[in-house]
Protein backbone atom coordinates (compact mmCIF):
# COMPACT_ATOMS: atom_id res chain seq x y z
CA UNK A 1 0.00 0.00 0.00
CA UNK A 2 2.85 2.41 0.80
CA UNK A 3 4.46 1.78 -2.58
CA UNK A 4 1.12 2.28 -4.34
CA UNK A 5 0.56 5.59 -2.51
CA UNK A 6 4.10 6.61 -3.40
CA UNK A 7 3.39 5.92 -7.06
CA UNK A 8 0.11 7.80 -7.12
CA UNK A 9 1.68 10.92 -5.63
CA UNK A 10 4.51 10.93 -8.14
CA UNK A 11 2.12 10.23 -11.04
CA UNK A 12 -0.17 13.10 -10.09
CA UNK A 13 2.67 15.59 -9.99
CA UNK A 14 4.30 14.26 -13.14
CA UNK A 15 1.03 14.69 -14.97
CA UNK A 16 0.56 18.20 -13.61
CA UNK A 17 4.04 18.98 -14.88
CA UNK A 18 3.23 17.56 -18.31
CA UNK A 19 0.07 19.65 -18.52
CA UNK A 20 2.08 22.77 -17.73
CA UNK A 21 4.65 22.06 -20.44
CA UNK A 22 4.77 23.53 -23.95
CA UNK A 23 3.30 22.25 -27.19
CA UNK A 24 5.90 19.52 -27.58
CA UNK A 25 4.68 17.58 -24.55
CA UNK A 26 2.86 14.27 -24.38
CA UNK A 27 -0.71 14.41 -25.57
CA UNK A 28 -0.37 17.81 -27.23
CA UNK A 29 -3.03 18.44 -29.82
CA UNK A 30 -1.11 21.19 -31.57
CA UNK A 31 -0.61 20.49 -35.26
CA UNK A 32 -2.00 21.14 -38.68
CA UNK A 33 -5.39 19.85 -39.73
CA UNK A 34 -3.72 17.07 -41.75
CA UNK A 35 -1.25 16.07 -39.02
CA UNK A 36 -1.31 12.71 -37.29
CA UNK A 37 0.09 13.19 -33.79
CA UNK A 38 1.96 10.22 -32.31
CA UNK A 39 2.64 10.92 -28.63
CA UNK A 40 5.28 8.71 -27.07
CA UNK A 41 6.63 8.27 -23.54
CA UNK A 42 9.99 6.56 -23.27
CA UNK A 43 12.71 5.68 -20.79
CA UNK A 44 15.27 8.47 -20.51
CA UNK A 45 18.24 6.10 -20.92
CA UNK A 46 17.81 6.41 -24.72
CA UNK A 47 17.12 10.15 -24.83
CA UNK A 48 20.48 11.05 -26.36
CA UNK A 49 19.73 8.69 -29.26
CA UNK A 50 16.01 9.30 -29.66
CA UNK A 51 15.67 13.07 -29.24
CA UNK A 52 17.60 14.11 -32.38
CA UNK A 53 15.92 11.36 -34.41
CA UNK A 54 12.48 12.71 -33.49
CA UNK A 55 13.51 16.19 -34.61
CA UNK A 56 14.92 14.91 -37.89
CA UNK A 57 11.90 12.70 -38.57
CA UNK A 58 9.48 15.58 -38.00
CA UNK A 59 11.56 17.91 -40.17
CA UNK A 60 11.37 15.43 -43.06
CA UNK A 61 7.55 15.55 -42.93
CA UNK A 62 6.87 11.86 -43.42
CA UNK A 63 3.30 11.01 -44.43
CA UNK A 64 0.74 8.27 -43.91
CA UNK A 65 -0.89 6.50 -46.87
CA UNK A 66 -3.61 9.16 -47.14
CA UNK A 67 -1.08 12.01 -47.22
CA UNK A 68 -1.35 13.16 -43.60
CA UNK A 69 1.87 14.46 -42.04
CA UNK A 70 3.25 12.39 -39.17
CA UNK A 71 4.27 14.39 -36.09
CA UNK A 72 6.11 12.57 -33.27
CA UNK A 73 5.90 14.09 -29.80
CA UNK A 74 8.20 12.18 -27.45
CA UNK A 75 8.81 12.76 -23.74
CA UNK A 76 11.13 10.98 -21.33
CA UNK A 77 9.50 9.44 -18.27
CA UNK A 78 10.43 6.66 -15.88
CA UNK A 79 9.39 3.27 -17.21
CA UNK A 80 7.17 2.27 -14.30
CA UNK A 81 5.85 5.79 -13.61
CA UNK A 82 4.73 5.98 -17.23
CA UNK A 83 2.61 2.83 -17.23
CA UNK A 84 1.14 3.81 -13.86
CA UNK A 85 0.13 7.15 -15.35
CA UNK A 86 -1.33 5.48 -18.44
CA UNK A 87 -3.37 2.99 -16.42
CA UNK A 88 -4.68 5.73 -14.14
CA UNK A 89 -5.87 7.69 -17.18
CA UNK A 90 -3.62 10.64 -16.48
CA UNK A 91 -1.88 10.43 -19.86
CA UNK A 92 -2.93 8.79 -23.11
CA UNK A 93 0.09 8.27 -25.36
CA UNK A 94 0.11 6.22 -28.53
CA UNK A 95 3.46 4.56 -27.76
CA UNK A 96 5.08 3.49 -24.50
CA UNK A 97 8.76 2.51 -24.72
CA UNK A 98 10.11 1.46 -21.31
CA UNK A 99 13.75 0.63 -20.70
CA UNK A 100 13.13 -3.11 -20.86
CA UNK A 101 10.50 -5.82 -21.09
CA UNK A 102 11.08 -6.83 -17.47
CA UNK A 103 8.00 -4.97 -16.22
CA UNK A 104 5.80 -5.95 -19.20
CA UNK A 105 4.26 -9.00 -17.45
CA UNK A 106 3.01 -6.76 -14.62
CA UNK A 107 1.84 -4.08 -17.06
CA UNK A 108 0.07 -6.69 -19.20
CA UNK A 109 -1.71 -8.21 -16.20
CA UNK A 110 -2.85 -4.81 -14.96
CA UNK A 111 -3.99 -3.78 -18.46
CA UNK A 112 -5.93 -7.03 -18.95
CA UNK A 113 -7.63 -6.54 -15.59
CA UNK A 114 -8.58 -2.95 -16.40
CA UNK A 115 -9.47 -3.15 -20.11
CA UNK A 116 -9.91 -6.86 -20.88
CA UNK A 117 -7.65 -6.62 -23.93
CA UNK A 118 -3.99 -7.09 -24.80
CA UNK A 119 -1.66 -4.23 -23.90
CA UNK A 120 -0.08 -3.90 -27.35
CA UNK A 121 -1.54 -4.00 -30.87
CA UNK A 122 1.26 -6.42 -31.83
CA UNK A 123 4.37 -8.00 -30.34
CA UNK A 124 6.61 -5.04 -29.41
CA UNK A 125 9.94 -5.00 -31.25
CA UNK A 126 13.19 -4.10 -29.50
CA UNK A 127 14.59 -0.68 -30.46
CA UNK A 128 18.12 -0.83 -29.02
CA UNK A 129 19.79 -3.08 -26.47
CA UNK A 130 22.05 -2.61 -23.47
CA UNK A 131 22.74 -5.19 -20.76
CA UNK A 132 22.29 -4.23 -17.12
CA UNK A 133 25.72 -4.25 -15.47
CA UNK A 134 27.43 -3.48 -12.20
CA UNK A 135 29.65 -0.49 -12.92
CA UNK A 136 32.77 -0.55 -10.74
CA UNK A 137 36.00 1.44 -10.65
CA UNK A 138 38.64 -0.56 -12.51
CA UNK A 139 41.18 -0.71 -9.62
CA UNK A 140 38.46 -2.06 -7.32
CA UNK A 141 37.33 -4.61 -9.89
CA UNK A 142 40.94 -5.71 -10.36
CA UNK A 143 41.30 -6.13 -6.59
CA UNK A 144 38.41 -8.63 -6.78
CA UNK A 145 40.08 -10.56 -9.61
CA UNK A 146 38.66 -8.85 -12.70
CA UNK A 147 39.07 -9.54 -15.60
CA UNK A 148 40.44 -13.04 -14.98
CA UNK A 149 37.84 -14.06 -12.40
CA UNK A 150 34.10 -13.85 -13.10
CA UNK A 151 32.39 -11.59 -10.58
CA UNK A 152 28.78 -11.29 -9.50
CA UNK A 153 26.21 -10.84 -6.78
CA UNK A 154 27.92 -13.30 -4.43
CA UNK A 155 31.01 -11.06 -4.44
CA UNK A 156 28.85 -8.00 -3.77
CA UNK A 157 27.18 -9.82 -0.87
CA UNK A 158 30.52 -10.85 0.63
CA UNK A 159 31.92 -7.33 0.37
CA UNK A 160 28.74 -5.79 1.76
CA UNK A 161 28.87 -7.70 5.05
CA UNK A 162 32.64 -7.66 5.47
CA UNK A 163 33.73 -5.77 8.59
CA UNK A 164 37.13 -5.22 6.98
CA UNK A 165 35.73 -3.88 3.72
CA UNK A 166 38.41 -3.22 1.12
CA UNK A 167 41.13 -3.80 3.75
CA UNK A 168 40.53 -7.54 3.25
CA UNK A 169 41.79 -7.09 -0.31
CA UNK A 170 44.83 -5.04 0.69
CA UNK A 171 43.36 -1.56 0.22
CA UNK A 172 42.37 -0.16 3.63
CA UNK A 173 42.42 3.37 2.19
CA UNK A 174 39.28 2.56 0.19
CA UNK A 175 37.25 2.08 3.38
CA UNK A 176 33.89 0.31 3.30
CA UNK A 177 32.24 -1.07 0.19
CA UNK A 178 29.57 1.39 -0.96
CA UNK A 179 26.87 0.24 -3.36
CA UNK A 180 23.89 1.82 -5.06
CA UNK A 181 20.85 1.04 -7.18
CA UNK A 182 17.62 2.87 -7.90
CA UNK A 183 14.23 2.35 -6.28
CA UNK A 184 12.69 -0.84 -7.73
CA UNK A 185 9.11 0.43 -7.42
CA UNK A 186 9.87 3.21 -9.90
CA UNK A 187 13.00 2.45 -11.88
CA UNK A 188 13.74 -0.35 -14.33
CA UNK A 189 17.38 -0.71 -13.26
CA UNK A 190 16.36 -0.97 -9.61
CA UNK A 191 13.76 -3.62 -10.41
CA UNK A 192 16.28 -5.56 -12.47
CA UNK A 193 18.79 -5.34 -9.60
CA UNK A 194 16.50 -6.99 -7.06
CA UNK A 195 15.27 -9.63 -9.54
CA UNK A 196 18.89 -10.52 -10.28
CA UNK A 197 19.57 -10.71 -6.53
CA UNK A 198 16.58 -13.03 -6.11
CA UNK A 199 17.78 -15.31 -8.89
CA UNK A 200 21.31 -15.36 -7.43
CA UNK A 201 19.97 -16.09 -3.95
CA UNK A 202 17.85 -18.94 -5.32
CA UNK A 203 20.71 -20.32 -7.41
CA UNK A 204 18.65 -20.17 -10.60
CA UNK A 205 18.77 -18.54 -14.03
CA UNK A 206 15.15 -19.21 -14.95
CA UNK A 207 11.95 -20.51 -13.40
CA UNK A 208 11.99 -18.24 -10.33
CA UNK A 209 8.85 -18.93 -8.29
CA UNK A 210 6.96 -17.34 -5.43
CA UNK A 211 8.00 -20.30 -3.24
CA UNK A 212 11.68 -19.50 -3.93
CA UNK A 213 11.11 -16.06 -2.44
CA UNK A 214 9.96 -17.63 0.85
CA UNK A 215 13.36 -19.25 1.42
CA UNK A 216 15.05 -17.59 4.44
CA UNK A 217 18.45 -18.03 2.79
CA UNK A 218 17.32 -15.93 -0.19
CA UNK A 219 15.99 -13.24 2.14
CA UNK A 220 19.29 -13.20 4.02
CA UNK A 221 21.22 -12.94 0.75
CA UNK A 222 19.18 -9.92 -0.34
CA UNK A 223 19.56 -8.30 3.08
CA UNK A 224 23.33 -8.73 2.82
CA UNK A 225 23.54 -7.08 -0.60
CA UNK A 226 21.20 -4.27 0.42
CA UNK A 227 23.20 -3.58 3.59
CA UNK A 228 25.86 -1.79 1.52
CA UNK A 229 23.41 0.56 -0.21
CA UNK A 230 24.23 4.22 0.45
CA UNK A 231 20.75 5.29 -0.70
CA UNK A 232 18.21 4.55 -3.42
CA UNK A 233 16.74 6.99 -5.96
CA UNK A 234 14.46 7.38 -8.96
CA UNK A 235 17.05 7.89 -11.69
CA UNK A 236 19.79 5.62 -13.02
CA UNK A 237 21.29 8.72 -14.60
CA UNK A 238 21.54 10.42 -11.18
CA UNK A 239 23.59 7.53 -9.83
CA UNK A 240 25.81 7.54 -12.91
CA UNK A 241 26.38 11.29 -12.79
CA UNK A 242 27.02 11.32 -9.05
CA UNK A 243 29.34 8.32 -9.09
CA UNK A 244 31.37 9.61 -12.02
CA UNK A 245 31.57 13.15 -10.62
CA UNK A 246 32.39 12.27 -7.00
CA UNK A 247 34.58 9.24 -7.49
CA UNK A 248 35.36 6.08 -5.49
CA UNK A 249 34.90 7.62 -2.04
CA UNK A 250 31.20 8.16 -2.78
CA UNK A 251 30.34 4.88 -4.51
CA UNK A 252 32.35 1.74 -5.11
CA UNK A 253 29.85 0.34 -7.58
CA UNK A 254 26.30 0.78 -8.82
CA UNK A 255 23.78 -0.91 -11.07
CA UNK A 256 23.40 0.84 -14.42
CA UNK A 257 23.23 0.25 -18.15
CA UNK A 258 26.27 -0.70 -20.22
CA UNK A 259 25.84 2.33 -22.49
CA UNK A 260 26.36 4.65 -19.48
CA UNK A 261 29.74 3.03 -18.82
CA UNK A 262 30.61 3.58 -22.47
CA UNK A 263 29.55 7.23 -22.24
CA UNK A 264 31.74 7.82 -19.17
CA UNK A 265 34.77 6.11 -20.67
CA UNK A 266 34.30 8.08 -23.88
CA UNK A 267 34.54 11.28 -21.84
CA UNK A 268 37.59 10.02 -19.97
CA UNK A 269 39.41 8.94 -23.12
CA UNK A 270 38.67 12.27 -24.80
CA UNK A 271 39.97 14.23 -21.81
CA UNK A 272 36.55 15.54 -20.72
CA UNK A 273 36.82 13.59 -17.45
CA UNK A 274 39.88 13.06 -15.25
CA UNK A 275 38.14 10.32 -13.28
CA UNK A 276 39.47 6.82 -12.57
CA UNK A 277 38.58 4.26 -15.29
CA UNK A 278 35.32 2.38 -14.78
CA UNK A 279 34.42 -1.07 -16.08
CA UNK A 280 31.23 -3.05 -16.59
CA UNK A 281 30.83 -6.24 -14.57
CA UNK A 282 28.38 -8.73 -16.08
CA UNK A 283 27.21 -10.75 -13.05
CA UNK A 284 28.29 -14.37 -13.34
CA UNK A 285 24.89 -15.45 -12.01
CA UNK A 286 23.21 -13.71 -14.96
CA UNK A 287 21.64 -10.39 -15.85
CA UNK A 288 18.87 -8.86 -17.96
CA UNK A 289 18.82 -6.85 -21.16
CA UNK A 290 17.38 -3.40 -21.42
CA UNK A 291 15.79 -4.01 -24.80
CA UNK A 292 13.67 -0.85 -25.04
CA UNK A 293 10.48 -2.38 -26.46
CA UNK A 294 8.31 -0.20 -28.70
CA UNK A 295 4.76 -0.75 -27.41
CA UNK A 296 1.97 0.64 -29.60
CA UNK A 297 -0.88 0.70 -27.12
CA UNK A 298 -4.04 -1.23 -27.86
CA UNK A 299 -6.22 1.56 -26.47
CA UNK A 300 -9.50 3.14 -27.52
CA UNK A 301 -7.81 6.57 -27.62
CA UNK A 302 -5.38 5.36 -30.34
CA UNK A 303 -6.83 5.77 -33.85
CA UNK A 304 -6.01 3.61 -36.87
CA UNK A 305 -4.16 6.56 -38.40
CA UNK A 306 -2.02 6.89 -35.26
CA UNK A 307 -1.24 3.17 -35.32
CA UNK A 308 -0.14 3.48 -38.95
CA UNK A 309 2.01 6.51 -38.15
CA UNK A 310 3.52 4.83 -35.08
CA UNK A 311 4.50 1.82 -37.17
CA UNK A 312 6.10 4.11 -39.76
CA UNK A 313 8.24 5.73 -37.04
CA UNK A 314 9.11 2.28 -35.70
CA UNK A 315 10.40 1.30 -39.15
CA UNK A 316 12.49 4.46 -39.28
CA UNK A 317 14.08 3.78 -35.86
CA UNK A 318 14.97 0.22 -36.87
CA UNK A 319 16.54 1.21 -40.19
CA UNK A 320 20.30 0.66 -40.34
CA UNK A 321 21.42 4.35 -40.26
CA UNK A 322 19.52 4.99 -37.04
CA UNK A 323 20.76 1.73 -35.52
CA UNK A 324 24.36 2.59 -36.37
CA UNK A 325 23.91 5.92 -34.60
CA UNK A 326 22.80 3.97 -31.51
CA UNK A 327 25.98 1.89 -31.65
CA UNK A 328 28.04 5.09 -31.72
CA UNK A 329 26.38 6.03 -28.41
CA UNK A 330 27.20 2.69 -26.76
CA UNK A 331 23.98 0.77 -27.41
CA UNK A 332 23.79 -2.67 -29.00
CA UNK A 333 21.71 -2.63 -32.22
CA UNK A 334 18.38 -4.45 -32.45
CA UNK A 335 19.57 -5.87 -35.79
CA UNK A 336 22.21 -8.56 -35.09
CA UNK A 337 23.54 -8.14 -38.64
CA UNK A 338 25.01 -4.77 -37.66
CA UNK A 339 28.56 -5.35 -36.40
CA UNK A 340 29.66 -4.23 -32.95
CA UNK A 341 32.65 -1.93 -33.09
CA UNK A 342 34.02 0.98 -31.13
CA UNK A 343 32.96 2.23 -28.63
CA UNK A 344 31.59 -1.19 -27.67
CA UNK A 345 35.02 -2.53 -26.76
CA UNK A 346 37.36 -3.14 -23.83
CA UNK A 347 38.95 0.29 -24.31
CA UNK A 348 35.61 1.72 -23.17
CA UNK A 349 35.27 -0.62 -20.19
CA UNK A 350 32.83 -3.12 -21.73
CA UNK A 351 32.93 -6.62 -23.21
CA UNK A 352 30.91 -7.12 -26.42
CA UNK A 353 30.99 -10.91 -25.83
CA UNK A 354 28.98 -10.50 -22.62
CA UNK A 355 26.56 -11.23 -21.08
CA UNK A 356 26.99 -14.99 -21.17
CA UNK A 357 23.93 -15.71 -19.02
CA UNK A 358 20.62 -13.90 -19.52
CA UNK A 359 17.99 -14.36 -16.83
CA UNK A 360 14.41 -15.26 -17.63
CA UNK A 361 11.81 -12.56 -17.00
CA UNK A 362 9.57 -14.02 -14.27
CA UNK A 363 5.79 -13.89 -14.07
CA UNK A 364 3.91 -10.83 -12.86
CA UNK A 365 3.18 -12.26 -9.41
CA UNK A 366 6.85 -13.20 -8.87
CA UNK A 367 7.96 -9.69 -9.88
CA UNK A 368 5.52 -8.08 -7.44
CA UNK A 369 6.46 -10.52 -4.67
CA UNK A 370 10.14 -9.70 -5.23
CA UNK A 371 9.34 -6.01 -4.82
CA UNK A 372 7.54 -6.86 -1.56
CA UNK A 373 10.50 -8.94 -0.35
CA UNK A 374 12.86 -6.05 -1.10
CA UNK A 375 10.78 -3.70 1.04
CA UNK A 376 11.35 -6.08 3.97
CA UNK A 377 15.05 -6.56 3.20
CA UNK A 378 16.11 -3.05 2.25
CA UNK A 379 18.31 -0.93 4.47
CA UNK A 380 16.26 1.13 6.97
CA UNK A 381 16.66 4.89 7.28
CA UNK A 382 17.29 7.12 10.30
CA UNK A 383 15.78 10.42 9.22
CA UNK A 384 15.45 13.92 10.66
CA UNK A 385 12.74 16.07 9.06
CA UNK A 386 13.52 19.74 9.64
CA UNK A 387 10.66 22.17 8.96
CA UNK A 388 10.60 25.96 8.84
CA UNK A 389 7.65 27.27 10.88
CA UNK A 390 8.62 30.95 10.87
CA UNK A 391 6.07 33.68 10.25
CA UNK A 392 6.85 33.84 6.53
CA UNK A 393 5.38 30.32 6.21
CA UNK A 394 1.83 31.60 6.77
CA UNK A 395 -1.07 30.86 4.44
CA UNK A 396 -0.75 28.23 1.71
CA UNK A 397 2.87 27.52 2.59
CA UNK A 398 2.27 26.10 6.06
CA UNK A 399 -0.89 24.22 5.09
CA UNK A 400 0.69 22.55 2.06
CA UNK A 401 3.89 21.86 4.03
CA UNK A 402 1.84 20.08 6.71
CA UNK A 403 -0.08 17.99 4.17
CA UNK A 404 3.00 17.09 2.17
CA UNK A 405 4.93 16.10 5.28
CA UNK A 406 2.10 13.77 6.33
CA UNK A 407 2.13 12.16 2.87
CA UNK A 408 5.91 11.80 3.06
CA UNK A 409 5.74 10.12 6.48
CA UNK A 410 3.15 7.68 5.16
CA UNK A 411 5.56 6.60 2.42
CA UNK A 412 8.18 5.49 4.95
CA UNK A 413 8.47 1.98 6.35
CA UNK A 414 7.56 1.00 9.91
CA UNK A 415 11.21 -0.08 10.27
CA UNK A 416 12.45 3.45 9.62
CA UNK A 417 13.29 5.76 12.52
CA UNK A 418 12.13 9.35 12.20
CA UNK A 419 12.40 12.57 14.17
CA UNK A 420 10.89 15.98 13.44
CA UNK A 421 12.65 19.26 14.22
CA UNK A 422 10.78 22.57 13.91
CA UNK A 423 12.37 25.98 13.80
CA UNK A 424 11.26 29.60 14.00
CA UNK A 425 13.01 31.97 16.41
CA UNK A 426 14.14 28.88 18.27
CA UNK A 427 14.49 25.13 17.63
CA UNK A 428 12.21 22.45 19.06
CA UNK A 429 12.01 18.67 18.63
CA UNK A 430 8.44 17.70 17.83
CA UNK A 431 9.26 13.98 17.87
CA UNK A 432 12.50 12.17 18.82
CA UNK A 433 14.33 9.61 16.70
CA UNK A 434 12.32 6.44 17.29
CA UNK A 435 10.78 3.71 15.06
CA UNK A 436 7.89 4.94 12.97
CA UNK A 437 5.90 1.81 13.74
CA UNK A 438 5.52 2.96 17.35
CA UNK A 439 4.28 6.46 16.60
CA UNK A 440 3.00 6.88 13.03
CA UNK A 441 -0.51 8.02 14.00
CA UNK A 442 0.75 10.27 16.77
CA UNK A 443 3.33 11.85 14.49
CA UNK A 444 0.70 12.53 11.81
CA UNK A 445 -1.50 14.25 14.40
CA UNK A 446 1.40 16.37 15.65
CA UNK A 447 2.44 17.40 12.15
CA UNK A 448 -1.15 18.31 11.29
CA UNK A 449 -1.15 20.78 14.18
CA UNK A 450 2.01 22.71 13.24
CA UNK A 451 1.53 26.49 13.31
CA UNK A 452 3.76 29.31 12.07
CA UNK A 453 5.28 32.40 13.72
CA UNK A 454 8.59 34.04 14.61
CA UNK A 455 11.95 34.38 12.87
CA UNK A 456 14.17 31.86 11.05
CA UNK A 457 16.83 29.80 12.88
CA UNK A 458 17.85 27.73 9.87
CA UNK A 459 21.48 27.15 10.83
CA UNK A 460 20.72 26.17 14.44
CA UNK A 461 17.99 23.74 13.37
CA UNK A 462 20.12 22.09 10.67
CA UNK A 463 23.06 21.63 13.03
CA UNK A 464 20.79 20.32 15.81
CA UNK A 465 19.23 17.72 13.51
CA UNK A 466 22.55 16.75 11.91
CA UNK A 467 24.28 16.29 15.26
CA UNK A 468 21.39 14.26 16.70
CA UNK A 469 21.43 11.90 13.70
CA UNK A 470 25.21 11.65 14.05
CA UNK A 471 24.93 10.86 17.77
CA UNK A 472 21.80 8.70 17.85
CA UNK A 473 21.58 7.30 14.31
CA UNK A 474 22.56 3.73 13.54
CA UNK A 475 25.60 3.57 11.19
CA UNK A 476 24.07 0.39 9.74
CA UNK A 477 21.11 2.47 8.51
CA UNK A 478 20.90 5.08 5.79
CA UNK A 479 21.17 8.36 7.73
CA UNK A 480 19.72 11.56 6.36
CA UNK A 481 18.38 15.03 7.14
CA UNK A 482 15.65 16.70 5.05
CA UNK A 483 15.45 20.48 5.50
CA UNK A 484 12.58 22.67 4.25
CA UNK A 485 12.94 26.45 4.48
CA UNK A 486 11.34 29.45 2.77
CA UNK A 487 13.77 32.18 3.80
CA UNK A 488 17.19 33.29 4.90
CA UNK A 489 18.47 32.71 8.41
CA UNK A 490 17.63 35.63 10.70
CA UNK A 491 18.03 34.43 14.29
CA UNK A 492 20.50 31.52 14.68
CA UNK A 493 23.06 31.59 17.45
CA UNK A 494 25.45 29.55 15.31
CA UNK A 495 26.90 30.70 12.03
CA UNK A 496 26.89 29.42 8.48
CA UNK A 497 30.59 28.61 8.95
CA UNK A 498 29.64 26.33 11.86
CA UNK A 499 27.31 24.40 9.55
CA UNK A 500 29.91 24.09 6.80
CA UNK A 501 32.59 22.95 9.24
CA UNK A 502 30.36 20.23 10.69
CA UNK A 503 29.31 18.96 7.28
CA UNK A 504 32.82 19.23 5.88
CA UNK A 505 34.30 17.25 8.76
CA UNK A 506 31.88 14.35 8.37
CA UNK A 507 30.87 14.53 4.72
CA UNK A 508 33.17 11.86 3.24
CA UNK A 509 32.08 13.20 -0.17
CA UNK A 510 28.75 11.42 0.37
CA UNK A 511 29.17 7.66 0.66
CA UNK A 512 27.96 6.35 4.00
CA UNK A 513 27.96 9.80 5.60
CA UNK A 514 24.79 11.56 6.74
CA UNK A 515 23.10 13.01 3.69
CA UNK A 516 21.30 16.32 3.65
CA UNK A 517 18.43 16.96 1.26
CA UNK A 518 17.19 20.53 1.16
CA UNK A 519 14.01 22.12 -0.17
CA UNK A 520 13.99 25.79 -1.13
CA UNK A 521 10.30 26.51 -0.54
CA UNK A 522 9.14 29.55 -2.49
CA UNK A 523 10.87 32.60 -3.94
CA UNK A 524 12.38 33.85 -0.66
CA UNK A 525 14.41 30.73 0.13
CA UNK A 526 18.20 30.97 0.29
CA UNK A 527 18.95 28.51 -2.51
CA UNK A 528 22.71 29.10 -2.38
CA UNK A 529 22.96 28.12 1.27
CA UNK A 530 20.61 25.16 0.86
CA UNK A 531 22.60 23.87 -2.09
CA UNK A 532 25.87 24.21 -0.18
CA UNK A 533 24.33 22.20 2.65
CA UNK A 534 23.28 19.32 0.41
CA UNK A 535 26.03 18.83 -2.14
CA UNK A 536 29.01 18.02 0.14
CA UNK A 537 27.05 15.16 1.71
CA UNK A 538 25.93 13.48 -1.50
CA UNK A 539 22.40 14.75 -1.01
CA UNK A 540 20.47 17.00 -3.34
CA UNK A 541 18.87 20.43 -3.31
CA UNK A 542 15.28 20.78 -4.53
CA UNK A 543 13.10 23.78 -5.30
CA UNK A 544 9.39 23.72 -4.51
CA UNK A 545 6.30 25.79 -3.89
CA UNK A 546 2.79 25.01 -2.64
CA UNK A 547 1.86 23.56 -6.05
CA UNK A 548 4.86 21.22 -6.34
CA UNK A 549 5.90 20.35 -2.80
CA UNK A 550 4.14 16.97 -2.90
CA UNK A 551 6.29 15.98 -5.88
CA UNK A 552 9.48 17.14 -4.15
CA UNK A 553 8.83 15.12 -1.00
CA UNK A 554 7.80 12.12 -3.13
CA UNK A 555 11.08 12.23 -5.04
CA UNK A 556 13.11 12.54 -1.85
CA UNK A 557 11.25 9.53 -0.42
CA UNK A 558 12.58 7.41 -3.31
CA UNK A 559 16.10 7.78 -1.91
CA UNK A 560 15.00 5.71 1.08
Amino acid sequence: MLAQLNRLIVIAILCATLIACDSDTVGSLVGGSNDVIVSMVYGSEKQEWLEPLVAEYNAAKHETADGSTIVIEADAMGSIEAIDAILSGQIQPVVWSPASSVYLPVAEARWQEQYGTDLAVKTPPDLVLSPVVIAMWQPMAEALGWPNEPLGWSDISELAISEEGWEAYGYPEWGEFKFGHTHPDFSNSGLVAILAQAYAGAGKQRGLTADDLLNPDLTEFMEQVESSIIHYGSSTGFFADTMFNRGPSYLSATVMYENLVVAQETKRLSGESAQTPVVAIYPKEGTFWTNNPYVILNADWVSDAQKEAAEAFETYLLDRPQQERAVALGFRPADPAIPLGSPLDTDHGVDPDQPQTVLEVPSADVIENTQYLWRQAKRPVDLALVVDTSGSMSGDKISTARNSLVAFINQLSNRDRVQIVLFDSSVSVLSPLTPLADKREDMVRRVSGIIEGGDTSLYDATLEAYQQIEENGDPEHIRAVVVLSDGEDTSSLRSWQDVLQEIGTNGEEGGNAIKIFTIAFGDGADTTVLQQMAEPTGGKQFTGDPATIDAVYAEIALFF
